[in-house]
């Protein structure tokens, strides 16, 4: 677990990561991350384009099957 602190930057509030966790992550200056809402915790990680693609094809499988996956959470 690492510590971060929240600053001003410019007329913004950010973060800035240090150089150690961005070549955890494999990132660096351009690159887009992703953050992710976790119960009470957001998770940070590289953005996936292979990932992103799979997720837009399972929402429109989601979408068009809305409602037989509705009564199939009933079970």
């Amino acid at each position: 677990m690492r510590k971060l602190k929240v600053q001003r930057i410019g007329n913004l509030l950010g973060v800035v990561l240090p150089k150690e966790m961005l070549q955890e992550l494999g990132v660096g200056e351009g690159d887009e991350l992703i953050a992710t809402r976790a119960q009470d915790a957001y998770l940070i990680g590289r953005r996936d384009e292979a990932f992103q693609r799979a997720m837009k094809i399972a929402e429109k499988g989601m979408n068009k099957y809305r409602n037989a996956l509705r009564e199939l959470a009933k079970l």
